[in-house]
């Protein structure tokens, strides 16, 4: 599992120990937010594996996925039946910023990645894409079967290009693919640079939050909880051929929505922070920001047929649960 000391690939490696899967972890620490919070998850899930007794299951490794030489003794050294692919420069802003860091990994890296599967003839890859590939859609909810040839930002058009390869290799060399696109996903542990984080950061310190497009945007936001069980029920069960009409071509290949199926106002999501920090926030409004979208809504129809994925925590059991593991580790 690559990006293992991100937010998501921490959670998912306890459920896959827990599920009596060998894991091999892998991620470079990089400093795109603070790698304390890293260093703290690795620390966290070492407890975990300890506790558990699960030493024989787990490893880590620091590693870059744009290091091919690196990744392809990595692969020499182990039998991987199954890859996961979380790695990424993630965020949607920082990529107007620092357009070559999304190139190096998400582009380079995950070519490396898809190799190394291929030559190893992986039985699933699964790999992280995001609803940012919608762009401006203004159909909603967000359905896999729209058009999403028109991404409005760089991390958009990387995730785009790795379904794009990802079919490629599904097709010409028959490797099992399955792509999640994330919507919004929270919870303990979470990036610091997300908006339920940031917020939350700023209420406890007594700092106003800056709140985009005047408050009118909805999110559809997703606990990690109910995100880790989606991915351990696909991880679990491999995509067979889909046929495709307009191409007569069979690839062991999907895409999946991975979200809550039901948006939030930012009003009631600012509201879920206020109530479980008994703190009411002073807020500044301010315009849409490039790149961004008004709207994120996730139909998982797909997903809720094929896996049985039901998500199930709402917003304010959610935030509480995040705001709770927040002000443990960082009380003034």
């Amino acid at each position: 599992m690559t990006g293992s000391a991100g937010f998501i690939g921490f959670h998912l490696a306890k459920g896959l120990l827990e599920l009596g899967f060998d894991v091999v972890g892998i991620d470079n620490l990089n400093d795109y937010y603070d790698p304390q919070l890293k260093l703290d998850r690795l620390e966290n899930l070492n407890t975990f594996v300890s506790e558990k007794n699960l030493q024989d299951l787990y490893q880590f490794t620091k590693l870059d996925i744009s290091d091919e030489c690196a990744l392809k003794d990595l692969f020499s050294q182990h039998d991987f039946d199954i890859v996961v692919n979380l790695a990424a420069q993630a965020g949607v802003r920082y990529s107007l910023e620092n357009p070559s860091a999304y190139i190096v990994s998400n582009l380079v890296g995950y070519a490396n990645i898809l190799e190394c599967c291929r030559h190893a003839s992986i039985e699933h890859f699964i790999f992280a894409s995001s609803s940012s590939v919608y762009g401006m859609n203004t159909k909603q909810p967000f359905s896999t079967s729209d058009n999403t040839d028109f991404p409005i930002s760089l991390y958009a058009a990387t995730k785009k290009s790795n379904e794009l390869l990802a079919h490629s290799y599904s097709h010409l060399f028959q490797l099992p693919c399955t792509g999640l696109r994330f919507f919004t996903v929270y919870g303990p542990y979470g990036r610091p640079d997300m908006a339920y984080y940031s917020f939350t950061k700023a209420i406890h310190e007594g700092r106003s939050i800056d709140i985009f497009n005047y408050g009118d945007m909805k999110r559809d936001f997703t606990y990690i909880d109910d995100i880790v069980d989606g991915i351990l029920k696909v991880v679990q069960k491999v995509p067979g051929p889909i046929e495709r009409a307009s191409t007569n071509a069979a690839a062991p290949f999907r895409v999946f929505n991975i979200g809550n199926n039901n948006p939030v106002p930012l009003s009631r999501f600012i509201e879920a922070i206020e109530a479980a920090m008994s703190k009411q926030a002073v807020k500044n409004m301010l315009p849409m920001q490039s790149g961004d979208v008004p709207l994120t809504y996730a139909d998982i129809d797909d997903l809720v047929d094929e896996y049985g994925f039901h998500p199930s925590t709402s917003i304010e059991q959610g935030i509480s649960k995040f705001v709770d593991w927040y002000l443990d580790t960082n009380s003034l």
